[in-house]
């Protein structure tokens, strides 16, 4: 299990955030949603009274997919959907499967608004995150956590984020929360996630719908689905449901700054990925598999689908 401590140590108002043991890896807060505007102030900080990293990473924004910064990077990537008008996506950028799955969902009385963070909004929020402890083949981490404990996740970068959800009738079967860059150009789903009980009604898909709805009205210029593809999986249903929606794979530079001498060696040596990286993507795609089954046997699952 790999551990992770917040620490108390801040770089632009935001936590820094240290995982693993092996090589203490740092990273700030909000990865990926929010990008830091002044990457050397930070770094001098952390080498000055840091949070007891061995490397500290971070990602590059989107906007600009040249290297903007001298340290050393490994290519990452997001899925990005560029935006200038909603009705320019709905007719020219959105599959044809994906804007039927909207419809289809629209049909079957879905009703997918942006909503207001509160009691209500968290518990529907906690009762999605406990409804099965296995999702896309994987543990979920969410699952089995306390109301008050998804309240305070929920709960951060309020003052930047924009929560829509799905009802059927009064009943929250999925949610979005979009939280904004600091300069409000982007908006990335910090989560979306919905009941599989009920993804026959396409829940999902309209709740994109409605994000890049909410984007275009706020004037963003893009909106970020996480990652396109992990490590060495190029293509997965997911990422086939992101192309459906028009998301393309953005490459952006990864930087790793060595904080301590064992960082420096970590980082040379490639110590500082996980396991799975250093296997061939055949054994990692059947080992992927073999944990599928045995969690759908385990807890009486069926597989999902996008």
């Amino acid at each position: 299990m790999i551990d992770m401590t917040q620490t108390r140590f801040h770089l632009e108002g935001r936590n820094v955030i240290v995982r693993g043991r092996f090589c203490r890896l740092a990273e700030v807060e909000g990865e990926g949603y929010k990008f830091l505007a002044d990457p050397k102030s930070g770094i001098a900080a952390l080498r000055d009274s840091g949070p007891g990293a061995d490397l500290f990473t971070f990602l590059q924004g989107p906007q600009e997919t040249s290297p903007l910064y001298p340290y050393s990077f490994e290519w990452d990537n997001l899925a990005v959907l560029p935006i200038s008008t909603f009705d320019h996506w709905w007719s020219k950028q959105i599959g044809f499967k994906a804007r039927n799955k909207a419809k289809q969902a629209e049909k079957k009385g879905i009703v997918v608004r942006e909503v207001p963070f509160n009691d209500t909004l968290v518990r529907g929020i906690w009762e999605i995150y406990n409804e099965v402890p296995v999702r896309q083949g994987r543990r979920f981490p969410h699952y089995g956590k306390s109301l008050e404990s998804v309240r305070a996740m929920s709960a951060t970068f309020l003052d930047s984020s924009v929560f829509i959800g799905a009802f059927d009738g009064e009943k929250l079967i999925g949610f979005i929360k979009l939280t904004m860059n600091d300069q409000r150009t982007q908006a990335g789903l910090m989560h979306i996630l919905s009941l599989i009980t009920y993804r026959d009604k396409a829940p999902t898909n309209a709740l994109v719908v409605q994000a890049v709805r909410s984007c275009a009205n706020l004037g963003l210029a893009r909106l970020v689905y996480a990652n396109f593809a992990y490590g060495k999986k190029v293509r997965s249903s997911l990422s086939d449901f992101k192309e459906r929606n028009g998301f393309q794979r953005v490459d952006v530079p990864r930087y790793y700054v060595p904080l301590t001498p064992w960082g420096a060696v970590t980082f040379r040596l490639g110590l500082h990925r996980g396991l799975v990286e250093h296997m061939p993507e055949s054994l990692a795609e059947k080992l992927r598999e073999i944990r599928s089954r045995w969690y759908e046997r385990r807890f009486h699952l069926k597989a999902e689908s996008f």
